[in-house]
């Protein structure tokens, strides 16, 4: 990342920008920083201008406690600010609920993007989301980091011996070092339940996007975006999961962003 801007409450943020056209700012979801959707700024750069950032608590951005939901969202305000104001904003999985979230509180924003944001209406009503709360408030309090990640990694669905591979991986140490940023995006969540009433205060179109590849409850759950917000749309991408492929979305943001097919 290569420039920095400042949150309202001093955080510094750090963020990069890609390419020309309608500004789109990528929020990541969990246990991620910008660099994992700085491919798919790539694949948009040569239709958006992308802007890529590390929130709070990862990377090369600060952190300032206490953490709330509403600090995230000054966050993205300070970005937009920082760009040029009135962007467009896409978020991936829990990022997704940050976007959302934010264009409900009145940030600037033209259009919404969001792919696969994990409401749990249509999986348990939110009752894994609630143990898992509990688990990962215990291992964080107690300073069990990698705890933390395995819970989340058995949240996501992975099995324990994936599990264990990931802790014998290079990449486990940075799993690690990103831990304490699970609790911001559980709370992000909620309660792990669509917040309809939330929802309806979107005054922006929306764009929400699932793999066909993916659990029939995450596809439910997008289709649930859609029909929540005033004006939403949603979009199947068949094929793709959870860990969709930057080439087969980046199509579909661009056009939806610039409002023009290629």
């Amino acid at each position: 990342m290569d420039k920095k801007t400042t949150s309202r409450d001093g955080t510094s943020l750090a963020y990069q920008v890609i390419g020309q056209g309608p500004t789109v700012v990528l929020v990541s979801g969990a246990m991620s920083t910008g660099g994992t959707v700085a491919p798919l700024a790539h694949r948009l750069a040569d239709r958006c201008t992308a802007v890529v950032y590390d929130r709070r608590g990862r990377g090369g951005s600060g952190d300032t406690a206490p953490y709330a939901v509403e600090r995230e969202v000054e966050d993205l305000a300070a970005l937009i600010d920082a760009v040029g104001g009135a962007t467009g904003l896409y978020g991936v999985s829990s990022g997704g609920a940050l976007v959302l979230e934010a264009v409900a509180s009145g940030l600037p924003v033209r259009q919404a993007a969001v792919y696969e944001v994990p409401f749990a209406d249509f999986l348990d009503g939110g009752a894994g989301k609630r143990a898992y709360t509990r688990n990962l408030e215990r291992a964080l309090a107690d300073g069990r980091r990698g705890e933390a990640v395995e819970l989340f990694l058995r949240l996501t669905g992975l099995g324990e011996e994936t599990i264990r591979g990931a802790r014998q991986s290079p990449m486990w140490a940075g799993m690690e070092s990103v831990a304490p940023s699970l609790a911001y995006d559980d709370a992000v969540m909620g309660d792990g339940l669509l917040p309809r009433e939330r929802l309806a205060a979107v005054s922006v179109p929306v764009l929400s996007v699932a793999g066909g590849a993916s659990p029939g409850w995450l596809r439910q759950a997008a289709e649930a975006v859609a029909g929540a917000v005033p004006e939403g749309v949603y979009r199947t991408l068949e094929g793709q999961t959870h860990a969709v492929e930057p080439e087969v979305l980046a199509p579909v943001l661009a056009e939806f962003f610039t409002g023009r097919t290629p």
